[in-house]
């Protein structure tokens, strides 16, 4: 019988590959953020558990994250955005900037499939 990394208490491999995942989902106080390949295809209220089809964040991608530290200062990223950092997205009309994120990580294959059609713009 093989022992397990944990019963050796060896550190999990960090995979050196390339990203495949093509998922995201980024946690806020109020709503979930889902993108696939970079571009926001779902916006879910957490109160609800509704999908919000006509939020301004859907079609859109990622400008980067911001920081804000209680001196007034702000901090952006340009790269991933990580827990305690505000998504900003910045083209396509209006600026949006949420909360700072709770959590980061991957959805659930249940809300991949659940996510709503994306509505016709004109």
């Amino acid at each position: 019988m093989k022992a397990t990394r944990e019963a050796k208490n060896e550190a999990p491999r960090v995979y050196g590959g390339v990203e495949r995942r093509r998922h995201t989902m980024f946690v806020t106080r109020n709503s979930e953020y889902h993108f696939r390949d970079g571009l926001c295809v779902a916006v879910r209220d957490r109160a609800s558990g509704e999908w919000l089809p006509g939020h301004v964040a859907l079609n859109r991608q990622l400008s980067g994250s911001l920081k804000f530290y209680p001196n007034g200062a702000i901090r952006p990223n340009l790269g991933n955005p990580r827990v305690g950092e505000s998504l900003f997205f910045a083209t396509g009309g209006r600026d949006l900037v949420t909360s700072p994120l709770l959590e980061v990580g991957r959805p659930e294959k249940k809300f991949v499939e659940d996510y709503p059609r994306p509505l016709r713009r004109r």
